[in-house]
């Protein structure tokens, strides 16, 4: 119970930097200059929950159990530096 619990929260907990970093990215999309942040995420370990015999009656191996996740963590924040839209102004000082 507080396997599933804990997973729950950490994944709560990783959506919800998710959410504030496209919300950042929402506040300042007219902002002259701004580069956007992504936020990548990496699985945590697996634990193995054996289910028993892994032998049947007629010698046939059975799977051996379940993986059980054991949720997601944020690793980075990154900015795209990807060129954006060039605005042509006319101004002769201006330079791309």
């Amino acid at each position: 119970m507080l396997r599933s619990l804990r997973t729950a929260a950490l994944g709560m907990t990783a959506q919800q930097l998710n959410v504030d970093t496209i919300a950042h990215n929402l506040a300042n999309v007219n902002t002259t200059g701004y580069k956007k942040s992504t936020v990548e995420f990496q699985d945590l370990l697996y634990d193995n929950i054996e289910s028993g015999d892994a032998s049947s009656q007629d010698g046939l191996e059975k799977p051996g159990g379940i993986q059980v996740g054991l949720g997601n963590k944020p690793i980075s924040t990154f900015k795209s530096f990807s060129q954006g839209n060039i605005t042509e102004t006319g101004n002769s000082l201006d330079v791309a």
